[in-house]
């Protein structure tokens, strides 16, 4: 499934010991039936979890430094609309008007051993890319590399190859280095005056919350998963104080920072609260983060990238190592999501100078 990460920062140069994980934040999946170990999906909660480093962290810039020039059309997006990981390149590609630069392709929340698969498309293929699987094209870049397939990921479409895998870089680059390709009005994702703030903030809840609740979920000892879910509430406590009187995380307008912990929060009453055992309360039943993650969903380019049945059948049926049955909750309502949340109260500019990202079209 996903490669869940849930990790120190220097954690991310290890390699993976858990399930089929791979990259610090990404949902992946073995190309060979199986894992490294052979034990495929079903390991997830059967053996100790730890995310590994992207594999392929080449950079798409503006300067091409890396063999990879920005360009309109070159590049393809793979995402899963389940994973956190690849959510936030949906978001970020949305609020920055990319959509036509930059083509999109979603995977099957039902990934298998063989990773992840293009059955939403028209004979089982990506159109533009012409694989089935995913792994085709990791493939095409670097056989029998030592990972799984992980989403978000980059194609290069005229060679078919995989160009970077790293999630963390992917938006970042996205927010700075594809400016020439912005819709005009788009908001300034890591202002450079902001940077070391937002960077400080990402890094807690990034080893806390976004890869707490795997930790968490695919603990294999009691003490393991009791010290991954205090860590998780901890910081999420710490989360709420400081929301308490300011709209966005940093500044006054949404930034990387908003968009890396909303992929969380989206998830968490959906899956990580019963799935993953991260149950000490409800993402609900703090109303802090509850308006705060409402005001966020609401926002053109958030709720507008949020599927809860992908979701929902993703982590329920792919990890059957902690949900043998397959079986797929039925809760919660996800009505809740639209209810007023007052959060303008405390101002904000939610696209600074700039404008919300024109709607999806139908």
């Amino acid at each position: 499934m996903t490669s869940t990460d849930g990790t120190a920062p220097d954690d991310d140069a290890d390699s993976t010991q858990g399930p089929s994980t791979q990259g610090p934040g990404t949902h992946s999946s073995s190309t060979q039936g199986s894992d490294e170990s052979g034990y495929g999906n079903a390991a997830y909660g059967r053996r100790k979890f730890k995310r590994s480093k992207s594999h392929f962290a080449d950079r798409i810039t503006a300067d091409g430094r890396d063999g990879w020039p920005v360009e309109a059309g070159r590049y393809r997006l793979v995402v899963s609309r389940a994973c956190p990981w690849a959510s936030r390149a949906l978001v970020s590609r949305r609020l920055l008007g990319l959509e036509d630069a930059l083509s999109l392709a979603v995977a099957d929340p039902i990934q298998d051993d063989r990773s992840w698969r293009f059955t939403l498309d028209p004979g089982g293929r990506d159109p533009v890319l012409g694989i089935r699987y995913l792994h085709e094209a990791y493939d095409a870049r670097e056989r029998d590399y030592p990972g799984g397939v992980s989403v978000p990921a980059i194609v290069d479409v005229p060679s078919g190859k995989l160009v970077t895998n790293d999630f963390k870089q992917i938006t970042l680059d996205l927010a700075t280095e594809w400016t020439a390709l912005h819709r005009p009005g788009a908001p300034d994702l890591y202002p450079e005056p902001l940077r070391e703030e937002i960077d400080t903030v990402m890094e807690g809840i990034y080893r806390d919350v976004n890869n707490g609740v795997y930790r968490a979920g695919f603990a294999t000892e009691q003490s393991e998963y009791e010290e991954a879910c205090r860590d998780v509430f901890r910081r999420l406590e710490e989360v709420s104080q400081r929301l308490v009187d300011r709209r966005y995380l940093v500044g006054d307008t949404i930034t990387e920072a908003d968009i890396r912990l909303f992929t969380t929060l989206v998830r968490f009453d959906a899956v990580y609260h019963g799935h993953f055992k991260c149950n000490r309360y409800k993402l609900s039943e703090d109303p802090v983060l509850w308006a705060y993650a409402r005001d966020l969903f609401q926002t053109p380019g958030f709720g507008d990238t949020v599927d809860f049945d992908h979701i929902k059948r993703h982590y329920y049926q792919v990890h059957t190592g902690i949900n043998p049955t397959g079986i797929v909750a039925l809760g919660p309502d996800p009505a809740g999501w639209t209810a007023p949340h007052g959060r303008e109260a405390l101002g904000g500019r939610p696209f600074g100078a700039g404008t919300p990202p024109k709607p999806v079209a139908p």
